[in-house]
């Protein structure tokens, strides 16, 4: 059983990448886009909607895969960062801070830094398509 489970890894990494980077991406459509509708959404050009921005350009290469490793380490010190301003003054643990999308953000996109963007992605077409004319 323990091999099957192993031979899932790399569609289970795509799966994490797409499903946290649609997450992250949907609270920047929100910030930027007003969709779905927000009870406030943040002034042009304040820090919250900068990261709003960050959130949908590079939430989107992440979701679909392209140039993931630097998308996810900008991502996630994005995510470090608005832990740190945002949530880590209120307390020292995240279930009370209010910050623990944060910090799952931030070590989730630090992952994808390292393990990369899984079978299932741009840059993997890419990286076979290379692959073969070579």
């Amino acid at each position: 059983m323990l091999s099957s489970i192993h031979l899932l890894q790399p569609h289970l990494l795509s799966l994490l990448r797409i499903v946290s980077s649609l997450v992250l991406f949907s609270y920047g459509t929100q910030k930027i886009l007003h969709f779905p509708v927000a009870a406030s959404v943040p002034p042009v050009g304040s820090l919250s909607w900068v990261a709003g921005l960050i959130e949908l350009t590079l939430g989107f290469l992440v979701l679909v895969g392209f140039q993931t490793r630097i998308a996810a380490f900008v991502l996630s010190g994005l995510m470090a960062f608005a832990y740190l301003i945002g949530h880590a003054s209120k307390g020292i643990y995240p279930a009370q801070n209010g910050g623990v999308a944060a910090i799952l953000f931030c070590f989730v996109f630090l992952y994808l830094v390292a393990a990369g963007a899984g079978p299932l992605s741009v840059d993997n077409f890419l990286k076979r398509g290379r692959t073969a004319a070579a």
